[in-house]
């Protein structure tokens, strides 16, 4: 028998609505820096925990209509995508690190760069890529993992080094034409993408130079060991693919297939001896042994993002059930109410789109939500859309790329194999970005798009 469930908001739930964000941020964040061990406290405990709550207290409906609501929430088609993309990243990652692709692209990587440089140009490679595909997501499953493998060969702090990859990720999501939040931030104030992105070259491009200059001096100490490996420059190719085709637009999704594909046809090439390869070993493996040693791997990398899976899924509900009791709308309603000024104008929209995405953990379903809003306060307090759409925009990136439970630190965590607050620790660019766009703020910078709009 189907439930029906009448799924608008309820206001009147107030700040009551927010608690099961506030208990598991308790039981997971406080708790971690308590005791010093992000390790102590599982996530996928905390957020059952909270979720339980978020159950408990929803108001209006019997269990069974509670439970249905949750679900809608955790099989959103934004969680769903999420889901699949990190199905296919597990089986990329572990077919690349089984058919040896990691291995050669750190070495690779280690050959052309200076060691004093490798910190900087890991960033600037997160920085090109993001910016070429518009994804965060997709910069982090194709980094990550050479990064993990520089941090071995290096001895460099591993959520240091992923969290350079994250940081760097977030500079093309925020700049990007092609990335879902500068479409959702110009379209909902009615602004060219161009403009937009003027306006946040000259807030977010400051961050990033002063960034890349910590990682050059940081990177003067950085010695990695001789390289006397043989560059096996076929491995490479699963790599390349992948950048190549995620430069070139294609969907994320597409994209891992191909980087599956390629890393399972390489593999059994370089396994087998065809086509005049040299195996690793001295006697090559027949090709079925090697294609069921690639099912195996991606069979192993997908159960790998078994964890991670279960906390989308979880997060996913939780924060619907947050959206259902009115929590979103409650404190959108009271932070425009006493708006003044244009600074406090656009202070407002900084953190209508703040909170939002804390409490949907998708920086462009935030972007979407308070949207209307901002071009509403826009046009009351004669701001220039281009700004409003770049606050909007570099704010939201902001949040999302230092919340321990979004989507880029969950896959970085998952790949690297470490707790999503070690990485937030390191995160050098999110920061430094969001002080530059408080200081605009402030400053009335950039002056032309600052004054009658």
């Amino acid at each position: 028998m189907s439930t029906t469930i009448d799924t608008t908001p309820k206001q009147k739930s107030g700040w009551w609505a927010l608690s099961p964000l506030a208990v598991f941020l308790c039981l997971y964040l406080v708790t971690s820096l308590f005791v010093n061990d992000f390790y102590k406290v599982p996530i996928t405990v905390a957020f059952l925990a909270s979720s339980c709550y978020a159950i408990a207290i929803t108001r209006g409906l019997n269990l069974e209509q509670r439970i249905h609501q949750f679900s809608i929430g955790a099989s959103n088609k934004n969680i769903m995508l999420m889901v699949w993309i990190f199905v296919l990243a597990g089986a990329f990652a572990q077919s690349a690190k089984q058919m040896g692709a990691i291995d050669a692209t750190v070495n690779l990587t280690l050959h052309i760069l200076p060691d004093n440089l490798l910190l900087a140009g890991i960033f600037i490679a997160a920085c090109f890529i993001s910016l070429s595909v518009g994804t965060s997501v997709g910069t982090i499953v194709a980094l990550t993992p050479v990064a993990v493998g520089l941090a071995e060969k290096t001895g460099i702090d591993l959520p240091y080094m992923v969290a350079i990859v994250v940081g760097g990720s977030f500079f093309g999501d925020n700049l990007s034409f092609i990335s879902d939040t500068t479409i959702a931030s110009t379209k909902t104030q009615d602004c060219v993408m161009k403009d937009k992105f003027r306006v946040n070259f000259m807030i977010v491009v400051p961050a990033a130079l002063i960034v890349l200059g910590i990682y050059i001096f940081q990177g003067l100490s950085v010695s990695a060991s001789p390289q006397v490996q043989a560059i096996e420059w076929i491995k490479v190719i699963p790599y390349l693919i992948v950048l190549g085709t995620a430069i070139a637009g294609v969907n994320v999704m597409l994209v891992l297939l191909l980087g599956i594909i390629s890393t399972g046809l390489i593999g059994i090439c370089t396994a087998t001896g065809f086509f005049g390869i040299i195996p690793a070993s001295a006697e090559s493996t027949s090709a079925g042994t090697a294609f069921f040693d690639w099912f195996g791997a991606m069979g192993t990398g997908i159960t790998g993002m078994g964890e991670l899976i279960i906390i989308t899924l979880l997060a996913g509900g939780m924060l619907e059930i947050i959206r259902y009791n009115g929590g979103i709308d409650f404190i959108i309603s009271r932070m425009t109410r006493h708006v003044s000024g244009k600074r406090g104008a656009e202070f407002s929209i900084a953190a209508l789109v703040s909170i939002a995405n804390l409490c949907t953990a998708n920086n462009t379903i935030a972007i979407i939500t308070t949207g209307p809003i901002a071009k509403d306060i826009a046009v009351r307090f004669h701001l220039d859309r281009r700004k409003t759409a770049s606050i909007l925009d570099t704010f939201s990136c902001l949040v999302q790329g230092i919340i321990p439970y979004g989507a880029q630190m969950l896959i970085a965590a998952g790949l690297a194999g470490i707790s999503p607050l070690s990485i937030i620790g390191n995160l050098y660019y999110p920061f430094c970005m969001g002080t530059c766009a408080i200081l605009a703020i402030l400053m009335r910078y950039p002056m032309k798009y600052s004054g009658e709009g």
